[in-house]
């Protein structure tokens, strides 16, 4: 193998920890529950169970040969990915009238609700179902409206539920409507409205806003404090008394594709641009606002404008980054001045159709906890004027959910201070060389973030990263390989991508010795028994180095698994105490807790037994630390002999002859605070010897030649 072929090798493997976060836990398959138990239970002294309906895959329940209900698995009629990037399998049992006698989840892939969250959440959820119809919009969280049946959330698995939802009911109506509860919509099998491109007429902003052509959906801030009361964020981010009638969001809209509505608002030029621009049965709209932004700082590049959303009768549509054009003017006359504009473009595989009412829904959330956050919705109503358009009868669609459609706005606290955390250690890492001047203050600080580590990013966030990570996003690669999965979770993918950043210019250490809420547990651990006096131990250096050999077989043989099999490495991969500790909180079997108490306690002792020796998620991120860009920790001609810093490195990362191995660094920068330490460092404690030395002979020599 050449050393390019191999350099583009460890690129490729850097590249992969970068796009980890759809992963943001171990995966972890919950076992399969067959689904007859749950139907012999829904249904009892029902006639033995039939094979599926060959047209459409349910069973059909009957009792003395009367059909008495229904029963049928989402994933046969409704497969719609969730978190993982795989379907949540759902039974669904509901009677011959269309109610739901239940829902019962028979298998899911979703980590956070096997790791993170209690799995029985899920189960919980599903049992809402109980007593709803086929006939029901139902919507999970935000609060009722007309027509509309609000089902509870599960807090920290927003994404998972909401497509356990949009499966289970577009599957529900399918099912109706082949046994004939449902009939659809006569006429649903012709074309959609067709706009009449022909028809052309200048006009101001006056005109168009009267006629309907530009809608307005205006809020003031004590109408969003009202749509907030009776909810646990009623007394969050409330406006002051004298500012109730203040603007929030000042918001107008339009189907921009029509001549006399986008040839005012964008010029003959622009509106030219813009049919070029759209495909066959695609379709433009413009938001235009003051105030609250419709477009918010939670989307991502790759990701969806999660404050808006356009409804048509049962379909949703939200927007990408790549729907968006941002508009800098509009040349109508009499226009007011807009600070945020925008074109978003409704992709021909939404079927929208511009002859039927649409609705623009804003989303307006506040927080009430690191990870609990209440929303509520307001919406706007679009008809497009009858002249403008040949108006057939439209057809009936599904509709379509995106899957981290509010995630990043739901954490948006937690990812400000993520970031925040982020910004100040790139800081020290690019400042290191004037903080290690400061070795009180440094101490302090780096116990201080190491804190925050632990309590923030792993036991509040769940952000401890795992080999399995690495593992999940190669078997990806070989499969259906989407980026919006990957954004379900942003505090895994925002540090994840640091870590590759970081790997890319320092090397491993980085996260090891900063970001790994497991290591930064184990070494405030150290440094408590250090203060009460415990005698620590340490292995000789020969001995230390070979035993740094484990986890790369570790790593080897658990990726051989991988190979194999993912659920049995999944299963190897328990050598990392991370679930334990951090996601269940030591809530779960004792052998599990037992193993992760004792790497804990072995601290107490000696430092990072764990990371030095076992983990392989350190073995994989050590690989293509030999590709960094920088090498900034500074070493003299002098320290192989002195030993100093060999000695004082409590990781035992430097070589008896002085060299840092950065494979094995954590980059806790001790050794620099020694370099620069001229009480501590040797050469420099030499240095300022012969200085003092020095000034008293030059001074005794000037004396004896004025003697003389």
């Amino acid at each position: 193998m050449t050393p390019f072929l191999k350099k583009l090798i460890l690129c490729f493997f850097l590249l992969s920890l970068m796009t980890t976060s759809q992963f943001s836990h171990a995966l972890f398959v919950s076992p399969a529950k067959a689904p007859e138990p749950f139907i012999t239970a829904a249904f009892p002294g029902a006639d033995p169970l039939t094979e599926k309906n060959s047209e459409l895959p349910y069973w059909t329940i009957t009792k003395f040969g009367e059909t008495i209900g229904y029963a049928f698995e989402t994933n046969d009629i409704a497969r719609i990915p969730a978190y993982s990037g795989e379907p949540v399998n759902s039974l669904v049992l509901m009677d011959a009238t269309g109610t739901f006698i239940g829902v019962k989840v028979l298998e899911h892939h979703e980590p956070i609700l096997l790791v993170g969250l209690p799995e029985k959440l899920l189960f919980e959820f599903a049992d809402q179902y109980q007593g709803l119809t086929v006939f029901d919009r139902v919507k999970v969280g935000g609060r009722a409206s007309d027509g509309q049946v609000n089902i509870d959330a599960v807090s920290g698995a927003t994404v998972t539920v909401m497509v356990v939802n949009v499966a289970v009911m577009k599957a529900a109506r399918i099912v109706a409507q082949h046994i004939g509860l449902i009939t659809k919509t006569a006429g649903a099998n012709l074309p959609p409205s067709t706009i009449k491109q022909e028809l052309y007429q200048s006009s101001d902003w006056l005109t168009l806003t009267g006629d309907g052509s530009i809608r307005k959906l205006y809020l003031n801030r004590k109408l969003v404090d009202q749509a907030f009361v009776d909810t646990e964020a009623e007394f969050v981010d409330n406006a002051e008394p004298d500012e109730k009638n203040d603007d929030f969001i000042e918001l107008y809209y339009a189907q921009l594709n029509i001549p006399t509505i986008g040839r005012n608002l964008l010029g003959d030029s622009e509106y030219q641009w813009l049919m070029d621009t759209l495909k066959p049965d695609e379709h433009a709209i413009i938001m235009m606002a003051n105030g609250y932004s419709f477009k918010g700082s939670g989307y991502v590049r790759g990701g969806i404008f999660d404050r808006i959303q356009l409804h048509q009768k049962e379909n949703s549509v939200s927007f990408r980054d790549t729907d968006q054009y941002r508009v800098n003017d509009i040349f109508i006359m009499g226009a007011p001045r807009l600070k945020e504009m925008s074109i978003f473009i409704i992709r021909d595989h939404h079927e929208f159709d511009p002859g039927s009412a649409w609705q623009i829904e804003l989303l307006v959330r506040r927080q009430t906890g690191p990870l609990d956050s209440v929303f509520t919705s307001f919406q706007a109503e679009y008809n497009l004027p009858d002249r403008f358009i040949t108006r057939p009868i439209p057809p009936i669609v599904e509709p379509e959910l995106a899957l981290w459609q509010q995630v990043w706005l739901d954490r948006q606290i937690s990812i400000m201070i993520l970031v925040t955390s982020l910004v100040i250690l790139t800081m020290v890492l690019f400042f290191q060389d004037i903080l290690v001047r400061h070795p009180v203050f440094y101490q302090r600080f780096r116990a201080i973030f190491l804190t925050y580590v632990v309590i923030f990013i792993g036991w509040s966030e769940f952000g401890q990263l795992s080999i399995v990570n690495v593992f999940t996003f190669l078997q990806t690669l070989m499969g259906n390989f989407k980026w919006d999965l990957f954004l379900l979770d942003p505090m895994l993918f925002i540090l994840w991508g640091f870590v590759a950043m970081s790997i890319m210019l320092w090397g491993r250490g980085v996260f090891c010795g900063w970001l790994c809420p497991f290591g930064a547990l184990q070494e405030l651990i150290n440094e408590a028994a250090r203060k009460l006096k415990i005698k620590q131990y340490e292995l000789p250096f020969a001995v230390h180095e070979r035993l740094w050999a484990i986890k790369y077989i570790i790593l080897l043989a658990l990726f051989g698994l991988s190979l194999d099999s993912m659920a049995v490495a999944e299963q190897f991969a328990e050598v990392e105490p991370f679930k334990t500790t951090y996601l269940l909180h030591f809530d779960r079997q004792w052998p599990f807790v037992i193993y992760a108490v004792i790497l804990l306690v072995v601290n107490i002792f000696t430092r990072k037994v764990y990371c030095r020796y076992i983990c392989p998620l350190g073995a994989a991120l050590a690989i293509p630390s030999g590709m960094r860009l920088f090498d900034w920790l500074k070493r003299r001609h002098e320290c192989g002999p002195c030993n100093t810093c060999a000695v004082e490195c409590e990781i035992q990362a430097i070589h008896p002859d002085g060299t840092i191995n950065l494979r094995e660094c954590h980059y806790c920068l001790d050794c620099q605070v020694t370099y620069y330490d001229d009480k501590k460092c040797p050469p420099l404690m030499k240095m300022a010897r012969k200085r003092r030395r020095k000034i008293p002979s030059n001074e005794q020599t000037i004396d004896i030649k004025q003697v003389g």
